[in-house]
């Protein structure tokens, strides 16, 4: 991993048919962070990936142009931060005070959640669950071990952070 680090990549998953693509920050054994680049020469938040299962890595030559356009753009493609990546409980805790609003998934890509942190424990996490209207709707659970994706300071949580925070001023 060491070789792709500031570098744009996409990593493939043995059991997941979503590819990610994004600036290599930060892994550890267990976890990888990307700086996300979901498509062209678009920057938009950050993904924090299960280091499991990963198929592949890849590198081809349209991505030395695509990071090459990013960086002229003036985008930044590092962390502003140090994210935590030593455990899932650390990660979480960070990115609730930090950022308040993240986005999780599990092995399966049907669905996300994005939500604020209500409670952590060794077995589980319980998020505030905030619909696509910027409405919390309510309790959910996850069991830990089944998380393989979390999101955050996307435009589209960050654009969902602007309703909340204006229907808590009215």
């Amino acid at each position: 991993m060491e070789k792709y680090l500031r570098q744009l990549i996409s990593i493939v998953f043995e059991d997941k048919k979503e590819v990610f693509t994004g600036f290599l920050i930060d892994w550890t054994e267990d976890w990888i962070l990307l700086k996300n680049n979901p498509f062209d020469f678009i920057i938009d938040g950050y993904t924090i990936l299960k280091n499991k299962n990963v198929k592949s890595i890849i590198q081809d030559e349209d991505y030395e142009f695509t990071e090459r356009v990013i960086k002229l753009k003036g985008l930044k493609t590092s962390a502003e931060e140090i994210i935590p990546l030593t455990d899932l409980p650390s990660i979480i805790n960070f990115l609730a005070m930090r950022h308040e609003i993240f986005q999780i998934a599990k092995k399966s890509d049907k669905a996300v959640y994005l939500g604020r942190l209500l409670e952590l424990n060794e077995k589980e996490l319980i998020i505030d669950f905030l619909g696509p209207e910027g409405k919390f709707e309510g309790e959910m659970n996850f069991k830990l071990n089944k998380i393989r994706v979390i999101e955050f300071d996307t435009d589209y949580i960050n654009s969902l952070k602007l309703v909340i925070h204006e229907e808590n001023k009215q």
